[in-house]
């Protein structure tokens, strides 16, 4: 298996469940992006990704949808 990682991010501005669902839209769109889940309540963002993903890639995308990244973090998944 490929190695991945988890990233989480803190996202602004996101008010409703249309905003959570164009983030992960945006996410989705990245080459390497397994899956996102975007919570608008928490305002946060997990997403697993292949390895090779630059972060930089990801807060494009969510900034891309209009929103912006407050604060993130990753982890090597096994």
């Amino acid at each position: 298996m490929a190695a991945r990682n988890e990233w989480t991010f803190q996202v602004g501005s996101m008010t409703c469940m249309h905003c959570a669902r164009a983030v992960d839209e945006a996410l989705g769109e990245v080459l390497g992006v397994e899956s996102s889940k975007t919570d608008h309540a928490a305002r946060r963002s997990v997403v697993v990704a292949a390895a090779s993903v630059d972060s930089a890639a990801l807060v494009a995308a969510i900034e891309s949808a209009g929103y912006e990244v407050l604060d993130r973090s990753s982890k090597p998944l096994a």
